[in-house]
């Protein structure tokens, strides 16, 4: 990060990556907006930080959220402008596909696709008033291929792809960079706030997850990534390896998914 005192705008930030990111950029003497669900967790955060004074707070639900525009407002009241905009909230799902209400998948697109596009949509025009602009959405291995449980989670990650590839190529003369990241095992709340069938939490990480990267190494290597320009980047060298072997022997990529399945 050669530019320093950028505004970044970090959703989900509240805890794991996100809360990981907003240390890495405090750091590095940037000024942050820090958005998320829990206002307490946040505050707690902002105080934590090198430079509370150069960290804002927005509070956002992504799966009520429907004033896009307002919230962009109050976020360049923070400081005057949007630099990094860091698409990183998003909930996950452990749901046999037959046992899961309909509800539940539109729940999950909402918080992970639609909120996440809306908030991209509304910020664009800020974004692209800045001469470093950058976008980093939080993706998952589970944007690459399905995973068992989580139909609802991969569709929304998948979803995220074909539209951040798209925008990509729509704003590559406007100077705005960017970056999908999909972490493969993360030690994170995710799975201990997994929606299951009827849309409660689960209360359980999963073992891999706990055996994960840390956020904070996660973060740093996202960070590595936003500036070399990468457009993709797969974090950890489990997951890197699960996409080769996805793309150069599928039908054994497939055999070794359902073996963890029936674990």
């Amino acid at each position: 990060m050669k530019e320093q005192n950028l505004v970044v705008w970090i959703t989900g930030a509240s805890s794991g990556i996100g809360k990981a990111l907003a240390a890495e950029y405090a750091h590095n003497n940037h000024r942050l907006i820090l958005s998320g669900r829990n206002e307490i967790a946040l505050a707690e955060i902002q105080n934590n930080l090198p430079h509370p004074e150069k960290v804002k707070i927005i509070v956002l639900d992504l799966a009520t959220e429907s004033d896009f525009a307002n919230i962009v407002s109050r976020a360049m009241s923070c400081f005057g402008a949007i630099d990094i905009l860091i698409n990183n909230a998003g909930v996950s799902q452990r749901s046999l596909i037959q046992e899961t209400d309909m509800s539940i998948d539109r729940k999950i697109m909402e918080v992970n696709y639609f909120g996440n596009i809306a908030l991209t949509k509304a910020a664009l025009p800020e974004l692209k008033k800045s001469d470093c602009a950058q976008i980093i959405v939080v993706s998952s291995l589970a944007g690459k291929f399905g995973f068992f449980l989580r139909s609802a989670y991969a569709a929304s990650k998948h979803a995220l792809h074909g539209f951040y590839n798209s925008l990509r190529l729509e704003v590559a003369d406007e100077n705005i960079h960017v970056l999908i990241v999909c972490p493969s095992f993360v030690q994170t709340g995710i799975s201990q706030n997994a929606l299951d069938s009827s849309g409660r939490s689960t209360g359980e990480m999963d073992p891999r997850q706990k055996e994960g990267m840390s956020s904070e190494e996660c973060a740093k290597k996202i960070v590595r990534a936003a500036d070399a320009k990468k457009h993709e980047v797969v974090i950890g060298a489990k997951g890197r390896l699960a996409v080769v072997l996805s793309k150069i022997v599928p039908r054994l990529f497939f055999k070794i998914l359902l073996k963890q399945a029936q674990k």
